[in-house]
């Protein structure tokens, strides 16, 4: 349980620097929004990635190489869902990308990121 309340914390503050960089890129820059989104999760990824290896899985004695290389793969796939996702919530329902990257977010976090990372990436 203590593992769990851990990975929630450090996806809070992975999500806290994702959507700081998306709506920094979207409003201030004027990205589209969904480039924005991929800025995001980038920047989000490689904070929850470092998270993720020292704090919340303890699997720092692991070689960096092998991790990342697991990371990214699986953090690709959470990319292409995150930022499909937000295009289609935001396109079809008519909503507000911050909206719909708060929607996609969640669902993706909850049903796909976490229960691959600690059953492949960090385990």
């Amino acid at each position: 349980m203590l593992t769990f309340l851990r990975a929630q914390a450090a996806s809070l503050i992975a999500s806290g620097v994702d959507f700081v960089m998306t709506i920094l890129a979207v409003e201030l820059v004027g990205l589209w929004y969904v480039t924005g989104t991929v800025m995001g999760t980038v920047s989000g990824g490689i904070t929850h990635f470092s998270l993720g290896r020292t704090w919340v899985f303890k699997a720092s004695d692991k070689t960096i190489p092998t991790q990342f290389l697991k990371y990214f793969m699986v953090w690709n796939g959470s990319l292409v869902l995150n930022a499909s996702g937000v295009y289609m919530v935001t396109q079809y329902g008519g909503v507000n990308y911050i909206f719909s990257k708060v929607l996609v977010s969640l669902f993706v976090g909850f049903s796909y990121n976490y229960i691959i990372q600690k059953k492949y990436v960090f385990r």
